[in-house]
């Protein structure tokens, strides 16, 4: 028998939106929230370089600005009235985290310091703009650390360790969550008037990613198996400077602090392909832009990287340094701390001392569960979900288009956090119950029995996930074609069939990770099968999808959001069957202010 637990508002992942969230809600609702990591573990806590907000403390800067930034960084698919949301709520949800007590940086006369990133300007993209407040490079640690201590201080439930299997649904309502506990195996029904999901990304599609290794997108699958639909997932971030082979990132800050990006010939390449801006031009254009260094011949030695020079001699060569001024190297190791040692520990190379090798890297899911300005989940047709809720980057408000901007991740978490946790207390103000339907557990009991019963099973799920991690990379990554993503999703379909054959060693129920990873390739199957499908169908080349079939933007026949949903309607807590199909719904895009230009820096 599953343990039953009854709380008005239940919260899935404890990162940034789940934490802020969690926070707004307590302040009128009994709230829990359910974490398949100990919350300061969450992966909000990787972000380095900042979060945006028009605070104009170290150049004049507005939100107006940061809006038409965000609209055209995200190449025109960014729903307009959502970016203005950002943009605004930015700077109040700044001072709140001050006023939580943040450790932000600080200008010699008290004020919060900010730093450039890639493709925030001033004046409509005039000049690059300081916009992005800072902890050093530890900004996101700094906000987990935070969020987590005022959630503490406001008694909010914590479940520490939770996997979330599957969603409760009755007659179209939400009803709440089921999980398992990893330490002991057993199952766990979270009833609740309200659902906010916050889990984050499912990077470990692909093989070269920032992502951690918990990112495969358990609590997005549970919802597209309910039937409810997914938005944009042809559109996943691919961030230009992960270290090489690696993956571990290596944040833009550090190109907004003047390092650049040099070829085989010494050359800083960024300048031929966005003059005005060069190296902190969006991420989709430096990705690009590396790839095609590399296929010209100019990878470093003629291999598939190129190099992130970090010597100050060299960035001052470039006059690259912030506002052109003189960069010294006890500048650059007081404000890029954990980017140096990254790379003095993984790389074996000292930055002050030779350039490092970098490589494009799976890094941001643009799509997700989609949602309005409120967090409300919307279903096939675009109507609300009673009592779901979706915040930070496993939603799509859709707030970053086909292209997100650096630091716009974190000021998303806690501007729609924070949204969504208001939403949550108003509607459990007047909400009932929903009844809890038989047996809600059943399923994901059958699915994990049916795992461990598999005998003599010769495939492993490590295996597997490390082919479909090649294929999503080689043939879903920066560059795509038709032929390419269809020997994709054939891969797919081959890998689900072997799926139901893969055998674990561990038969208990303590701590089984065998257990667990094995559910999680599941998921990650059918998030790769859809985000295939998504990007087969988007004939065109927009921000981080860039087809070479379709090589150009094409806003007459595709200025829309993808919606893709299980074309059985099924719902189900297990994983999709190929057979079935998907059925598709456009949404569209909120034109409300900026009329669509080519995309130039």
């Amino acid at each position: 028998m599953a343990k039953i637990h009854q709380f008005d508002a239940v919260i899935v992942g404890a990162g940034g939106a789940g934490l802020m969230a969690a926070l707004h809600a307590s302040s009128g609702a009994n709230v829990a929230v359910v974490s398949k990591l100990y919350p300061t573990r969450s992966h909000t806590g990787a972000a380095q370089g900042g979060i945006a907000a028009a605070l104009s403390n170290m150049e004049e800067d507005s939100w107006e600005y940061h809006m038409y930034d965000t609209v055209k960084g995200g190449d025109y698919l960014t729903d307009q009235d959502s970016a203005e949301i950002l943009a605004q709520d930015a700077i109040d949800a700044i001072v709140e985290l001050e006023h939580m007590g943040l450790p932000f940086d600080r200008t010699p006369d008290g004020r919060i310091e900010q730093r450039r990133f890639g493709g925030h300007t001033a004046n409509y993209g005039e000049s690059l703009v300081m916009r992005s407040c800072k902890a050093a490079d530890r900004t996101g640690h700094v906000i987990l650390q935070t969020l987590y201590q005022q959630c503490i201080k406001n008694k909010v439930n914590f479940f520490d360790e939770f996997f979330m299997c599957d969603l409760i649904m009755n007659d179209g309502k939400c009803a709440g969550v089921v999980a398992i506990e990893i330490a002991t195996g057993e199952t766990h029904i979270f009833h609740a008037k309200a659902v906010l999901i916050a889990s984050g990304g499912y990077g470990k599609i692909f093989k070269v990613t920032s992502n951690a290794v918990s990112l495969t997108g358990d609590p997005v699958a549970a919802v597209y198996r309910r039937g409810l639909p997914l938005q944009d997932l042809e559109f996943f971030q691919f961030h230009p400077t992960g270290m090489y082979k690696l993956g571990i990132l290596l944040s833009e800050a550090a190109r907004g602090e003047g390092c650049v990006l040099i070829n085989d010939n010494g050359e800083r390449f960024m300048e031929n392909y966005a003059p005005s801006v060069k190296d902190l031009a969006p991420r989709d254009m430096v990705s690009r832009s590396i790839y095609l260094e590399v296929r010209a011949g100019r990878g470093i030695n003629g291999k598939d990287y190129v190099y992130m020079d970090f010597r100050p001699e060299t960035i001052n060569r470039f006059k690259a340094g912030p506002k052109g001024r003189t960069v010294t190297q006890e500048h650059i190791e007081h404000v890029l701390p954990e980017i140096i040692d990254f790379v003095r520990v993984y790389a074996g190379i000292d930055p002050m001392k030779e350039p490092v090798p970098i490589q494009p890297t799976a890094h941001y899911a643009m799509g997700g569960i989609p949602t309005n300005n409120d967090t409300e989940v919307l279903d096939h047709d675009l109507n609300v979900v009673p009592g779901l809720y979706a915040a930070g980057e496993c939603a799509c408000v859709s707030v970053h288009g086909a292209n997100r901007l650096g630091t716009n991740s974190l000021v998303d978490l806690v501007v729609f956090g924070r949204r969504g946790g208001k939403q949550l207390v108003e509607f459990c103000k007047t909400a009932d119950f929903v009844p809890l339907p038989e047996n809600p557990e059943g399923e994901v009991v059958a699915e994990l029995n049916r795992i461990r019963a598999v005998e003599g099973g010769t495939e492993r799920a490590a295996t597997l996930k490390m082919e479909l991690q090649e294929i999503m990379s080689a043939n879903v990554g920066v560059f795509r074609t038709e032929e390419l993503m269809q020997e994709a999703l054939e891969k797919v379909a081959d890998l689900k069939e072997r799926y139901k054959t893969v055998g674990i060693d561990d038969d208990g129920k303590i701590f089984n990770t065998d257990l667990l990873e094995h559910y999680e390739l599941g998921c990650l199957l059918d998030i790769a099968e859809a985000t295939a499908r998504s990007a087969m169908r988007r004939q065109e080349s927009r921000g981080a999808h860039s087809r070479e079939d379709f090589p150009e933007r094409n806003d007459d026949d595709w200025m829309r959001h993808t919606v893709i949903s299980r074309a059985d309607g099924a719902s189900t807590a297990t994983p999709t069957p190929t057979e079935s199909g998907v059925k598709w719904n456009d949404r569209p895009v909120n034109l409300k202010r900026f009329v669509p230009k080519p995309r130039v820096y």
